[in-house]
Parts: C-alpha cells; sequence; structure tokens
C-alpha cells in the first residue's frame, strides 16, 4: 500500500469515530425523551411550583381594569354584540388595531357583507358601530406630539 493512501486512510478513521459516536448519542438522546414523555416525567422539578392554574372556560368572560382579558375589548354597552358578531370570523385584535368614525365601521361593514359573507346584523348593527364608534373612532393626535420647549444648541 502506498504511503499516501495509508495516511488517507489514518485521517478517515478518527472523523469516522466521531460520526459514529455522534450518532449513537443523538439514538440514545431520543430513546431518553420518549421514555420520559411516556412515563410523564419532566425534567425540570414542579414540587415547589407557585404558578397559579386558571380554568379557561371560567376566566373567558373575565375584565380586568375595564378590559375583558379574553378579547382586549373595553367594557361598554354594545362589547357582547362586538364579540358574538366579530369574533366568530377574524381576531378581536384586527378590531382594536382600526380606528374609524361610524360611518367608516358601516362602510367596513357594509365591505365584509359584500365580499367576506358577513350576515345582516339587524338590529344589532346600531349597537355594534356606536360600540365601535366609541372606543375604537379616530384619534386626532398622530402617532407622536410635536417637540416642545428644547433648548437646542449650536452644532460643531
Amino acid at each position: 500500500m502506498a504511503k499516501s493512501e495509508k495516511n488517507k486512510q489514518n485521517f478517515k478513521s478518527p472523523y469516522r469515530l466521531l460520526i459514529s459516536g455522534f450518532l449513537v448519542l443523538v439514538v440514545l438522546l431520543a430513546v431518553v425523551f420518549y421514555f420520559y414523555d411516556e412515563a410523564g416525567i419532566t425534567l425540570s422539578d414542579t414540587s415547589n411550583d407557585d404558578t397559579e392554574y386558571v380554568n379557561i372556560e371560567e376566566d373567558a368572560e373575565r375584565i380586568v381594569n375595564g378590559i375583558h382579558v379574553r378579547t382586549g375589548f373595553v367594557e361598554s354597552d354594545g362589547m357582547q354584540e362586538v364579540i358574538n358578531n366579530c369574533t366568530n370570523c377574524h381576531s378581536s385584535k384586527l378590531v382594536t388595531q382600526n380606528r374609524m368614525s361610524k360611518e367608516g365601521w358601516t362602510a367596513t361593514i357594509r365591505w365584509m357583507q359584500k365580499t367576506q359573507n358577513l350576515w345582516d346584523l339587524g338590529d344589532n348593527e346600531g349597537v355594534i358601530v356606536d360600540y365601535l364608534a366609541k372606543n375604537y373612532g379616530p384619534v386626532k393626535k398622530g402617532r407622536r406630539e410635536g417637540l416642545r420647549d428644547i433648548e437646542w444648541y449650536p452644532l460643531k
């Protein structure tokens, strides 16, 4: 056997050993995690866990500081109608991120009825539009107020 071929074999041997060891380690870890999961054992100690668990069903209609916890809607007349009619099709965040007048909310409802198969809201439409315009109406100020009372200095 030539000297260069022998050097190549000696060079490949440690890498094969390293790769084989790595594969054995991966398989061993997979088996360990599988049996931990099957036995219901967790890797962390939860015996001293002070976490308070809340029943989601009971907490669904909770209001904290005037905000409906599950949806983020402001507590006000018409909130339940908005929850019942708007959150069936989309997230409440889609409502809360918008700011429109009564005309804007009505136009949006008409657009959803025409293009998104929104049902006729009947008598609830007035209640819904009033709620949305009151709590999610346009805001007159921009993203940030203009700078005031700034003492400027000359750049050198």
